[in-house]
């Protein structure tokens, strides 16, 4: 008789107060369960490169094959290639390193419909996250070298945040490659013209990145890393 009692007094607490899913105490669990998993699904990987970029630029898109020939290049000399999963250059680089045989990874986000999870057609191997700040963490831990093609805010987001958690050596110093002196030539202009002018950042701060203009002038910088 007691279990019964507990068992409705269960059941008038989930309606009385919604949906238990959506309580802090359980959304700290969700939140540490995604970084055990995060955590353990990175840990066999050696030799990794993460790419970013644009998640919709198609095939057609010039900046599509510079990713793609530098995710062949890398699944080629045996790296493993962590994208965000998605499309565009997502896809492009991850279609490069599946091609090669290589660890062709994909760190995915869920997103509220009707988008979903976007998921390209190259990974063969792949976690979903609920929350980009734990997506974000796994990609800082994840690569020995930064790969930043074209993209929109969320490229940004994460070329800074990269580069914010290296300038304050919370992470150790690796590659940071922009690729495409059209598109990020202008921001650079703008860091050295007007936060460097203004002791924003100092002069140390700029050669934490390289600028090039092709898939083969970033190969070339991540292959020096093993010579």
């Amino acid at each position: 008789m007691g279990i019964r009692r507990k068992k409705h007094e269960a059941r008038e607490n989930h309606t009385e107060n919604g949906d238990f899913r959506q309580s802090i105490t359980w959304r700290i669990f969700k939140i540490m369960s995604e970084f055990v998993d995060g955590f353990q699904f990175l840990a066999g990987f050696k030799k990794t490169v993460s790419i970013f970029g644009s998640h919709v630029l198609p095939e057609s898109d010039s900046f599509y094959q510079e990713a793609y020939e530098l995710g062949l290049s890398l699944g080629k000399a045996g790296y493993t290639v962590i994208t965000g999963g998605g499309p565009g250059i997502m896809e492009a680089a991850n279609k490069g390193a599946a091609e090669a045989r290589a660890n062709s990874v994909g760190l995915n986000i869920y997103l509220d419909p009707p988008q979903g999870e976007r998921r390209n057609p190259y990974l063969n191997k792949s976690i979903g996250f609920n929350y980009f700040f734990i997506r974000k963490v796994m990609f800082s831990f994840s690569a020995q070298a930064y790969v930043f093609f074209p993209g929109g805010y969320g490229t940004l987001d994460e070329f800074t945040e990269m580069l914010g958690l290296i300038q304050t050596r919370k992470i150790k110093r690796v590659p940071m490659i922009l690729v495409s002196k059209k598109f990020w030539q202008p921001l650079i202009d703008w860091i050295k013209s007007y936060m460097l002018d203004t002791k924003m950042i100092g002069p140390e701060d700029i050669n934490l990145f390289t600028l090039v203009d092709s898939a083969e002038e970033a190969y070339k910088i991540i292959k020096g890393l093993s010579n």
